[in-house]
């Protein structure tokens, strides 16, 4: 299986708002770096997209380090949360809907046939990557595209 670093930052200007996300993949170097925008989301909605969209774009099955500076999207994966939301039928330990459940079924299926690490990094604190992925969410909210 080839080796895939997934790199990923959502944002949004006001939450609900205009939000952008950004992706970089690296495989032997070389990078793929992507970007969207929506008129009207959240900010956790952004970074499950910007993971997304980086799974999505792999063309075979891939061994992944995802980093995110979200503890929603690292979390639900790392302390088992996504894990028994679908044990509950996609209910929270409080027996209330799951919030982004759309996103949370794509984002299982775009997992499907690849290991994916998740690793956490924290935000706004110097990461390259992590940084170049803010820049690119950002200026997915300026341009609207």
């Amino acid at each position: 299986m080839k080796q895939v670093e997934i790199y990923t930052d959502g944002a949004c200007s006001g939450n609900p708002g205009r939000g952008g996300w950004g992706t970089i993949l690296v495989y032997r170097g070389k990078e793929k770096v992507m970007s969207g925008f929506e008129e009207n989301t959240t900010n956790n909605r952004m970074e499950l997209t910007a993971a997304i969209m980086g799974l999505e774009a792999l063309t075979e099955p891939c061994r992944v380090d995802l980093y995110s500076d979200s503890k929603y999207l690292i979390d639900a994966n790392l302390q088992g949360w996504l894990d028994g939301w679908v044990r509950r039928g996609w209910k929270k330990a409080d027996k209330s809907p799951v919030l982004n459940r759309d996103l949370w079924e794509r984002f299982l299926m775009a997992c499907e046939g690849h290991e994916v690490t998740f690793h956490w990094v924290k935000g706004h604190d110097g990461h390259i990557q992590n940084e170049r992925c803010d820049r690119l969410a950002v200026a997915a909210i300026e341009n609207g595209k």
